[in-house]
């Protein structure tokens, strides 16, 4: 993790995880499901609007 943070500096970068742990840290996180974006935002939006990735996170712990 710390790596990536260090080889995206200054750059953009597309990130494609399962693991949410990977893009918690990312500005801007798009959640696609059935191959279309249905939420974005930073982790904190994204938790805050409690739908598929609010959902995501709950199951992951």
């Amino acid at each position: 993790q710390q790596n990536m943070a260090q080889i995206s500096q200054g750059r953009t970068v597309f990130i494609i995880a399962h693991r949410l742990s990977t893009v918690r840290p990312a500005h801007r996180i798009y959640v696609v499901e059935r191959g279309e974006i249905v939420e974005q935002g930073s982790h904190e939006e994204l938790l805050r609007m409690k739908g598929f990735y609010s959902r995501l996170c709950g199951s992951e712990a």
